[in-house]
């Protein structure tokens, strides 16, 4: 009888002719780096446009939010570039290329929000168009928006569009629970771990699409983090910590480097 130890290295170096993705196996390890990477975007955005640009002080630097995205967009870009150029799973280049969507994703929606006067209510109805829009064109075309698919250059756009709209979505969603309807940093941390928990018990029912729970839980996330970034540096009287911005975002950037130096991922297998 196998062993489930022996079954799992059996199935790891069995020869296959089904090409792996270019993405992460989805385990507890994915999601641990995905919320801290998230909080990342929003304490390193609002580093950058808040305390360098002075968006949230007296000096504030002109289209402050503005600068940021256009920064953290030609980061983003240059990650997603080299995430298309490798021929396989590099899980230093899929987690870099992450957190420079979160951080842009921070900085656009926050532009969009603030600086556009759209708000957290029309942000994010704009956005969850977006996603659901690109998400529908991607099934559409490829037959599958499954993570375990994204081997080809066409499902890798795709993928990556899909996560820069719900990056950017996550901060609105965050922002509008928070601020809009007045649930404060620690009720969005309540509704949105609630909501991820809720995923989790639908995916081990086995009663629901595990690729429609990968997508909910990849949204859920952002804003999760949007709202746990702005408790550790948003001011006292607002319902934060007053951490440090940067000293914050440096701690999450270790925590994020260490757990990918020390626990290898595998890249997630072909299914379609």
């Amino acid at each position: 009888m196998l062993t489930p130890l022996h079954t799992e290295y059996t199935r790891m170096h069995t020869p296959t002719s089904q090409p792996l993705a270019k993405v992460p196996a989805v385990t507890l390890l994915f999601w641990l780096i995905k919320i801290a990477a998230t909080t990342l975007g929003e304490t390193g955005g609002d580093a950058v446009t808040m305390s360098w640009l002075g968006e949230a002080g007296t000096q504030t630097h002109a289209n402050g939010y503005l600068i940021g995205t256009g920064i953290f967009t030609v980061l983003f870009a240059f990650a997603v570039w080299l995430q298309l150029r490798a021929k396989q799973f590099n899980p230093w280049l899929y987690w870099f290329a992450i957190l420079a969507s979160t951080t842009v994703g921070t900085t656009l929606a926050d532009f969009a929000d603030r600086s556009l006067g759209i708000g957290y209510s029309g942000g994010s109805g704009v956005l969850l168009l977006l996603l659901l829009g690109t998400l529908w064109a991607w099934k559409r075309m490829l037959g599958t928006v499954s993570v375990a698919s994204v081997a080809s250059p066409q499902a890798e756009g795709f993928y990556w569009l899909a996560i820069m709209c719900s990056q950017t979505l996550g901060t609105a969603l965050g922002d509008w629970v928070a601020d809009t309807q007045g649930l404060g940093y620690t009720g969005g941390i309540a509704i949105f771990g609630g909501a991820l928990a809720l995923v989790a018990i639908l995916y081990w029912s086995k009663k629901v699409s595990p690729t429609l729970l990968f997508w909910a839980a990849f949204i859920l996330t952002r804003p999760l983090g949007a709202v746990l970034g702005d408790f550790l540096d948003k001011p006292l009287a607002s319902g934060g910590l007053a951490l440090s911005r940067t000293s914050a975002t440096a701690a999450l950037l270790v925590f994020v480097g260490a757990a990918v130096l020390l626990f290898p991922q595998r890249a997630a297998e072909r299914t379609h």
